[in-house]
């Protein structure tokens, strides 16, 4: 028998389930592989993602599972766990600049070429609630509802696993691209504190950060482990001087205003890159054994984050640049910034109790979730309230509430099989709300003032709603809740010395008019020589649509073309090449909606299929290629935006603007995504010169739209494509499709290097157009990270992410008028170039 079902063998009575003792259980086992023979081939990282009621290494895995280390978070430099995650996964993409709204708050990620909110993420292996912050107006992943990693505190982290396949029966809703199990730390002594600082080459974008863990024994062996993460980051702007011939309006004769030769020509791009973000983040993990067969266990986090972010420069009243009508002279002589804020309190505690009873395993928990998000705007006006409006508004407040209730148990039978059979079985409880508050009335009112004699456009109303967004109306707010009631069943054993196959189902069903499901998987991997195996896995998947997409409603304001492709805007005048139009989301199941051809959203369902190998060739060498497709019907996407004319009559005759813009959620399309996985790993022995690790990897993956759900009769008949080739082409474009992650790691008495290049494939962000397209070139970025051991307690480090200064192409869609534009914005290694810093940490 091979050593490495030895292992697993040995590991079956211990581990029970995605607990947060199993992380302590894989330390422990570790250890003892390394007894048994310090040359074995096998990897010693042990994994308990996709897995029920046992552990194995990454290398005898059914599926492919990638391990991240606490060290290896630490080794990027990062101060989010989003960017470190960027940096480490080949599947995984994070774009630099991703539109508007809340998007550059909470970033759209996309695993394996699929949204993140595709994906299933779990802490202590429980699920782990989403945003209350809808990617409305993103471009990559737009109308997602990911989980916010940044607010998970990285210092409380163990390891992470990222399961590459789908995992719905296993799991449930989300998990169609992948899971993501985050382990937090199980230590019953000890901390440590540590802090890091660095900012862009060009000196802007500092971000300073500390952390903190702290561990003590609770009772004879159980522990509590605290942690806490600060982190603030200050904006940063890659935008060029307007090229504007004139900022402020000319002066008669056409003779530029004194004020234009002073200037400051770089303050109308700051919405260009990063904006200001500020997330305190703290978390507990608990363990307490009552006795030999009795544990309870809680953990959670909480956390605070305050973002401000420029949405947008204004003018007053001035007849050469976009936005003419949005801003007072009398408030704002020399024009504004609009800012922004987001105010978000998010927390997550878990409760439960596990033990065994005869030959049974059991976990029983609940984890009650909440993220409330205010959102704020600041130096922004209504200009309809003339020039005693405010300028700070309350625009909204987003609530998601989330309490899921788990049964786990499980055993093994020995049924003369080459190992035992793991038979587990559980149910699950999901009870979700979610809630869209009114703003203030400031926020949406259309006031009567009009722009006075003297002025440009005198005798005109200003555009309606505030400068560059509006507050949500009360007849936008709502709320709506549902429950969902879950069971399922998970088998495997080793059916020969050499094979095992695996099998789960689960049906699920959920109330609010979602209806049920049932789906299942289907795993295997048989060792054909010793060191080299294949493994395979088809399952069927789904993703319930998200409650924020069910009843999401917003206004906001932005510029378009005058006069727009289709259709005449009322308040475009001749010679103005732009006007700011109202634009909003309308809810599926509102009046307006339904008459434009909306209907009822229904869950994703998936097909995937997975074949791999794996070889150890060599001790300390593993490689393992994995091919996989996912095929998925009635994908939840947003149409491209509507108005003109007829659109704007039918609004009215529904109560709305006729001059608005318009737009729904909708399971437009079919996809398949095709992809393939490759990874290697050699560490060796350099004498007296120290050791070095060396990885290498790489993913693949093509996103095909299959099928487009038929335009309603109301859109064609417009001339409206139900989902337009911009929006096609951010579904199946917008990311890289390669990535190659290579890497070393070099370890000599008190130092260690860390040497990463990464190259991110080529991309193109799309145009309503194809005149308008630009595709952008592959890249590689370079990070150098190296540390240094002061003494037993204390370690230094210097580094520097993309250490050459890399940016995307200068090809982008140059706007002159704000200097905004030149690197597009999908880059996943964004546009703002090199970063230095300097961290240190002391442990005790």
């Amino acid at each position: 028998m091979s050593l490495r079902y030895l292992r697993a063998g040995l590991l079956a009575s211990a581990a029970l389930f995605s607990t947060p003792a199993l992380a302590q259980t894989q330390v422990a086992a570790s250890a003892a592989d390394a007894a048994v023979d310090a040359d074995d081939s096998a990897v010693a990282e042990l994994v308990v993602t996709g897995l029920r009621g046992q552990a194995r290494t990454v290398i005898d895995s059914p599926a492919p599972v990638d391990v991240i280390s606490a060290e290896q978070l630490s080794d990027t430099g990062k101060a989010g766990l989003k960017e470190a995650l960027n940096t480490l996964l080949p599947s995984f993409n994070l774009p630099g600049i991703n539109g508007g709204g809340t998007s550059w708050t909470v970033r759209a990620v996309t695993l394996r070429g699929l949204n993140g909110d595709q994906a299933l993420f779990l802490v202590n292996g429980k699920r782990r609630h989403t945003t209350a912050l809808i990617n409305n107006l993103a471009r990559v992943g737009r109308g997602g509802v990911p989980v916010d990693l940044d607010l998970i505190p990285s210092a409380s982290i163990a390891r992470i696993e990222v399961l590459r396949d789908g995992a719905a029966a296993q799991y449930g809703s989300d998990a169609i691209a992948g899971v993501v199990n985050i382990i937090l730390r199980g230590d019953r002594e000890g901390g440590s504190i540590g802090a890091n600082v660095g900012r862009n080459y060009l000196g802007d974008g500092e971000t300073v950060s500390a952390s903190a863990t702290y561990a003590r024994p609770l009772g004879e062996d159980g522990f509590i482990d605290f942690g806490l993460n600060w982190k603030n980051s200050s904006p940063a702007s890659r935008a060029i001087p307007s090229q504007a011939k004139f900022i402020f309006q000319p002066l008669p004769g056409n003779i530029p205003d004194p004020r234009d030769a002073s200037v400051d020509r770089y303050y109308w791009g700051q919405s260009y890159g990063p904006g200001e973000d500020d997330v305190l983040a703290s978390s507990v993990n608990a363990e307490l054994p009552l006795s030999d067969d009795l544990t309870l266990y809680a953990f959670g986090t909480l956390s605070h984050r305050s973002s401000k972010k420029n949405t947008g420069s204004f003018l007053p009243n001035n007849t050469t640049r976009p936005n003419t009508t949005t801003a007072l002279p009398e408030v704002y002589p020399l024009g504004f910034n609009a800012l922004r804020r987001i105010f978000e309190l998010d927390a997550q505690a878990a409760f439960g109790a596990r033990g065994v009873r005869g030959d049974w395993r059991w976990d029983l928990s609940t984890t009650v979730a909440r993220d409330n998000a205010q959102l704020d705007g600041q130096n922004t006006i209504n200009a309809t309230l003339g020039p005693a409006s405010p300028t700070y508004f309350h625009l909204s407040t987003h609530v998601f509430d989330q309490v899921t209730t788990n049964l786990d148990v499980a055993r093994e039978y020995n049924v003369g099989l080459a190992g035992p059979l793991t038979f587990a079985l559980g149910a699950e409880h999901r009870f979700e709300r979610f809630e869209i508050q009114a703003g203030d009335e400031a926020s949406y009112i259309i006031g009567p003032y009009v722009i006075p004699a003297g002025q440009p456009f005198a005798g005109r109303p200003p555009a309606p709603g505030l400068s560059s967004y509006a507050g949500t109306t009360p007849e936008d707010a709502g709320k709506i809740h549902r429950n969902s009631y879950a069971a399922y069943v998970d088998v495997g054993a080793d059916v020969a010395e050499n094979w095992y196959v695996g099998a789960a189902g689960r049906a699920e069903y959920y109330t609010g008019g979602v209806g049920s499901t049932v789906s299942g998987k289907l795993s295997t991997r048989w060792e054909f020589a010793p060191g080299y195996a294949v493994r395979a896995t088809v399952s069927n998947g789904f993703r319930a649509p998200s409650l924020a997409q069910t009843i999401f409603a917003s206004s906001t304001f932005s510029s378009i073309q005058c006069p727009p492709p289709a259709g005449v805007v009322a308040n475009c005048l001749p010679g103005m090449p732009y006007v700011s139009s109202p634009t909003k989301v309308l809810p599926t199941f509102s009046p307006a909606a339904i008459a434009l051809g909306a209907q009822t959203l229904k869950p994703e369902t998936s097909v995937n299929y997975s074949i791999g190998l794996t070889a150890e060739p060599a001790p300390r060498l593993r490689f393992t290629l994995d091919a996989y497709q996912i095929e998925i019907e009635d994908r939840i996407v947003d149409t491209g935006v509507i108005r003109g004319p007829v659109v704007g009559a039918i609004l009215a005759a529904n109560g709305l603007q006729s001059d608005l813009s318009v737009s729904y959620y909708t399971n437009a399309v079919d996809t398949k995504t095709r992809g393939v996985d490759a990874v290697a790993e050699y560490s060796f022995g350099l004498g007296d010169y120290g050791d070095l690790r060396l990885s290498a990897a790489y993913a693949w993956n093509k996103t095909e739209i299959t099928k487009i759900k038929p335009t309603p009769a109301v859109l064609a008949n417009l001339g409206y494509a139900l989902f337009d080739r911009q929006k096609q082409a951010d579904l199946t474009i917008g990311t890289p499709r390669d990535k190659v992650v290579l890497s070393g790691v070099w370890t000599w008495n008190r130092w260690k290097a860390s040497l990463r290049e990464t190259r991110y494939g080529e991309y193109t962000e799309a145009g309503a157009q194809p005149v308008n397209d630009r595709t952008y070139s592959a890249k590689w970025i370079a990070d150098l990270d190296v540390a240094f051991d002061v003494d037993e307690q204390t370690t230094v480090g210097i580094g520097a992410n993309n250490l050459f200064d890399a940016h995307p192409d200068k090809i982008g869609l140059l706007n002159p008028d704000t200097g905004t534009g030149q690197f597009g914005g999908f880059s996943p290694f964004g546009i703002t170039g090199g970063y230095y810093y300097a961290r240190v940490e002391r442990r005790f």
